[in-house]
């Protein structure tokens, strides 16, 4: 089945005119509402090792590699000196917290309805895999129920590099892809990719931002797109 994208909302021009096959699903921030956790969990890390950055620094990088976000918070010297122990401590603290988290209303309609469509629909995650595992049985669904799911391991480089949803369109077997995501990363990254990115504002992200980085549309959940039965 060949959809093209062509939605009401959009600004500016196509980034190709390849007929799209494939939806690309952000996690964090886009299907669970898990965004603020990670921020809590990597405050509580950095706290262990005696770094008080402000919260909404954190917040901001949420989204982004956690091989990349220490460096962004705290600079490359903290990097180089504590990076891997603050992820190992980031990772314990959301484990505690992960019981607390929930999916977004109408996640499971959404991801439903674009099955239905005939779309290639994949996990383009650059969690780890422990967390991501996580997140579907949040979502009360399986990696089988999508034709690919991809976590930290399956790239050297995190978003805002494209490498995750590359490797998650390759997976998918599809050839033109339009991603969903919640910040700017997210964005940025489908840019790369040379894909549309229709953006949700769950991450905590305005519409100015998120449209500023190059979304074609935004809307303020997943829960709005289902609801419209929306395709690409």
């Amino acid at each position: 089945m060949e959809v093209h994208v062509n939605d009401s909302g959009s600004s500016g021009s196509p980034v190709t005119d390849q007929p799209v096959d494939t939806v690309l699903l952000d996690v964090d921030g886009t299907l669970i509402d898990s965004t603020y956790f990670h921020a809590l969990a990597w405050i509580r890390a950095f706290a262990e090792h005696d770094l008080t950055p402000d919260w909404w620094r954190v917040h901001r990088t949420v989204g982004m590699g956690g091989d990349l976000l220490v460096g962004e918070v705290c600079g490359a010297e903290v990097e180089q000196r504590l990076g891997d122990d603050l992820r190992t401590a980031w990772a314990d603290r959301y484990r505690k917290l992960l019981p607390e988290v929930t999916a977004f209303s109408g996640t499971r309609e959404f991801i439903g309805s674009l099955q239905r469509a005939g779309l290639r629909v994949a996990l383009a995650s650059s969690g780890a895999a422990e967390f991501t595992d996580a997140a579907l049985d949040i979502l009360g669904m399986t990696r089988d129920q999508f034709v690919a799911v991809t976590s930290s391991e399956d790239a050297d480089k995190s978003k805002p590099e494209p490498d995750i949803l590359a490797v998650a369109l390759d997976k998918a077997g599809g050839g033109s892809a339009v991603v969903v995501g919640d910040t700017v990363w997210d964005v940025e990254s489908a840019a790369r990719l040379g894909a549309r990115c229709v953006a949700v504002r769950s991450g905590g992200f305005s519409e100015a931002e998120l449209r500023e980085a190059g979304a074609v549309r935004v809307v303020d959940d997943v829960g709005v797109l289902a609801r419209e039965g929306w395709t690409p």
